[in-house]
């Protein structure tokens, strides 16, 4: 598996197990609901029921947003390495590694972090098409395309 498969497989499961925990926090609170609905009655009750709603909602927003997120990483072969930046291009700039697919945290894979930014991210749009050598600014911050894979 090379660098940049590892990579992927690493930010592909981290998607998957925010996507497990959101689900299981959306059924515990099905649960919760319908529990909390054999029991009680009355006003603490009502107000109890609509604010396991909301959260429920922010919830479902939630998955939602990381499901996204998911989407991205499915389409991407790791395996394609390209002249110019695309989405999945591993691009070296400034001696850091960005991985251009969605925003997620930095990880650390063989001692090396890996930032993966967003296409749409001022940095990410900056990077999209262009090839080693490349040189532009951002924010008062020069960058040098060092590499793509």
């Amino acid at each position: 598996m090379t660098f940049k498969q590892k990579i992927h497989q690493h930010y592909l499961q981290l998607v998957q197990d925010r996507i497990d925990v959101f689900k299981d926090m959306i059924v515990a609170l099905t649960e919760d609901s319908k529990n909390d609905a054999k029991g009680s009655a009355g006003d603490k009750h009502e107000t109890a029921l609509a604010m396991m709603h909301i959260e429920q909602e922010k919830l479902n927003h939630k998955l939602k947003e990381v499901l996204a997120q998911k989407a991205v990483f499915d389409k991407i072969d790791s395996t394609t390495i390209a002249k110019t930046i695309i989405i999945g291009s591993l691009v070296k700039a400034n001696g850091i590694y960005l991985y251009l697919s969605a925003a997620l945290p930095k990880i650390n894979i063989e001692g090396i972090n890996v930032i993966a930014l967003s296409p749409q991210s001022p940095l990410g749009n900056k990077l999209m098409g262009n090839e080693v050598g490349f040189q532009f600014e951002i924010n008062g911050t020069k960058y040098l395309i060092e590499e793509i894979k």
